[in-house]
């Protein structure tokens, strides 16, 4: 009897993972909304809230310095809404 073997699964690549920058801030915005609403538990929010702001800085380090003042205004125009 002669094996056949199937190699076409080896030689395929596995498809590329591909996140952006916008994917990141979009996962900060997720964690904002959330937060907001009340989803995560006071226990969870240490933790939580790590990740957003280590997403949000590498979102911020990684954007040209023309975008930053643009972000800076977003951010200050949702502290005052929040404190609204």
């Amino acid at each position: 009897m002669s094996e056949e073997v199937n190699n076409t699964e080896a030689t395929e690549e596995a498809p590329q993972v591909q996140l952006s920058l916008a994917d990141l801030s979009a996962a900060v915005q997720i964690i904002d909304a959330a937060s907001k609403r009340g989803t995560f538990e006071g226990v969870e929010l240490e933790t939580v809230g790590g990740v957003r702001n280590r997403f949000a800085a590498f979102v911020e380090a990684s954007q040209p310095a023309e975008e930053a003042p643009a972000e800076e205004a977003e951010e200050s125009a949702e502290a005052e809404e929040s404190a609204a």
